[in-house]
């Protein structure tokens, strides 16, 4: 099984308002960028988003190393967060309706085929592919504002 690595991120100008997102994916010495927007969203969308068209990059099952600077969606994971959602009809701990359900449910399709583990890295930091994928992200807002 191949081992990727990939590196995430999203961004938001007004929340809600102009969204971006990049990702890096490396595999075997070789690195990709993506990067996109959404006129009207929210950044912990754009976060999702990133993982989720990140991982639709890879076209046979993986081993993937996902790294982000979004509690949001590292802690879904590592917390057990997500486990909980689907056990509770996508309801959080007090009743709430899941917010972003329609992306958590994307990322766990695209998550299916792979093994993975999630890592949180700290934002705006000295990570250099989180800096680029920063970047990516923000370039993405500023050419579509």
């Amino acid at each position: 099984m191949k081992q990727v690595t990939i590196y995430t991120d999203g961004a938001c100008s007004g929340n809600p308002g102009v969204g971006g997102w990049g990702a890096i994916l490396m595999y075997n010495g070789h690195s990709k960028e993506i990067s996109g927007y959404n006129k009207d969203t929210t950044n912990n969308r754009m976060e999702l988003f990133a993982v989720i068209q990140a991982l639709r990059q890879l076209n046979q099952p993986c081993q993937v190393d996902i790294y982000t600077d979004s509690a949001y969606v590292c802690n879904a994971f590592e917390e057990g967060w997500i486990e909980s959602w689907q056990n509770n009809d996508w309801k959080t701990s007090s009743k709430q309706k899941v917010k972003n359900d329609d992306l958590w449910k994307m990322l766990l399709i695209e998550l299916s085929r792979h093994q993975y583990k999630f890592y949180k890295v700290k934002g705006h930091a000295d990570n250099q592919y989180n800096n680029r994928c920063d970047q990516l992200a923000t370039d993405e807002i500023k050419c579509h504002r």
